[in-house]
């Protein structure tokens, strides 16, 4: 990683009430990536895009983006800047529209020919949505809301989105095209985006590099190629889904690294 970073954390600490969730992470994303962090539940990953979004407040450390220190800023100056979170359980607005939903992510906007831009271009990349737009969000399948909450986060037109277990409660076959959207909107938008996943093997076909997190720290770390050839990642994280369970309850208990 040579060029400046869009993005760069370092020795960031953060509390999820009296526990210490995150323990001295540093991380770099540079423009135009997929970067994946992986782990497994209660990692800090959760608690780390929150801090980055500023929906919590780090203890401890700094976050740059392009250059600008903005940890600690209010979420809604965080958007302002570029980033946009898109929070597991996708937490879209289920008595409102599925287009309300997406106006509502261009909260921040007011290039009012702009935003009917965007719209058009999220219905492009989510024609179903098109389809649905004056039904109420909260009657969507899981996989539909999930295109929701992605598009709204579209619409704030981020140069950086955090999208936390976009795979959550989804059929493998939805999983397969949530994730080949994401690949699109990075290729086509030139989006960067943080994927937080416990499904590493989607993430790592889609990521650019990746982290994985155990325990608040940052455990490994390199090329998403690598990683995804890596004994510990294969042994831990790609194996078939019962054995994965258990692996990573095995990984919990190491004390050392090979």
């Amino acid at each position: 990683m040579h060029s400046p970073s869009l993005l760069k954390i370092d020795n960031l600490e953060s509390f999820y009430g009296p526990i210490m969730a995150i323990r001295g992470v540093s991380l770099q994303v540079q423009e135009g990536q997929i970067v994946t962090v992986l782990g497994a539940n209660g990692a800090g990953k959760t608690t780390l895009l929150k801090t980055i979004s500023g929906v919590m407040d780090p203890e401890k450390g700094t976050v740059h983006f392009n250059g600008k220190a903005i940890e600690g800023s209010a979420p809604d100056a965080v958007v302002r800047d570029g980033i946009v979170h898109v929070p597991e359980g996708r937490e879209i607005f289920p008595i409102l529209t599925v287009e309300e939903n997406l106006r509502m992510g261009a909260y921040t906007r007011s290039d009012h020919a702009e935003i009917e831009k965007d719209l058009e271009l999220v219905y492009q990349y989510f024609p179903i949505l098109k389809e649905r737009r004056q039904q109420e969000a909260g009657t969507l399948s899981g996989g539909q809301q999930q295109m929701l909450a992605i598009g709204r986060g579209l619409m704030a037109r981020p140069k950086i989105m955090l999208l936390d277990e976009p795979s959550l409660g989804l059929s493998p076959l939805l999983v397969k095209e949530i994730f080949a959207i994401i690949s699109r909107l990075n290729r086509e938008q030139n989006v960067t985006m943080i994927l937080v996943e416990q499904n590493a093997k989607v993430a790592l076909d889609v990521a650019h590099y990746g982290y994985v997190m155990e325990l608040g720290r940052i455990v490994m770390s390199g090329d998403a190629k690598k990683l995804a050839q890596s004994k510990d990642i294969q042994e831990f994280y790609l194996g078939a889904h019962q054995e994965t369970q258990r692996g990573q309850r095995r990984w919990k208990q190491r004390k050392t690294w090979r």
